[in-house]
């Protein structure tokens, strides 16, 4: 498994640390371009547990997200991943999905990224 980036990892526990969602990143993982705002973890899990509860047919797995904050990650380990929201994969001129999803990359996972995230459009 390949050394985790030092200033990534820096970042996400930065985000971590404070409650805000404005950080904005695109990161290339596995050969995908994903770019969107990354968001604390416990936020991010929050907003899954949401949009589960809201579904007839997901609801149950919403408390698989539910933070159990000491058996899933000490406050003095760094962060392994990365939690976006609004996140778009972008695909030629194209972000999918179109209104921003809610996606995890493990930040070993990450061989390039950059502060910001790249708009597309249709034209």
């Amino acid at each position: 498994m390949p050394n985790p980036d030092e200033l990534l990892v820096s970042i996400a526990a930065m985000v971590e640390s404070e409650p805000s969602n404005q950080m904005s990143l695109t990161v290339v993982a596995q050969g995908a371009v994903i770019t969107g705002r990354l968001a604390p973890e416990d936020t991010w899990r929050e907003r899954v547990a949401e949009v589960l509860r809201s579904s007839d047919r997901l609801s149950p797995f919403s408390d698989t997200f539910v933070r159990r904050r000491k058996r899933d990650r000490p406050d003095d380990q760094d962060p392994t991943h990365l939690h976006f929201h609004l996140a778009r994969i972008l695909q030629g001129s194209v972000g999918i999905p179109d209104t921003g999803g809610m996606f995890r990359v493990a930040i070993t996972d990450v061989s390039a990224w950059t502060v910001g995230d790249f708009s597309y459009s249709d034209q």
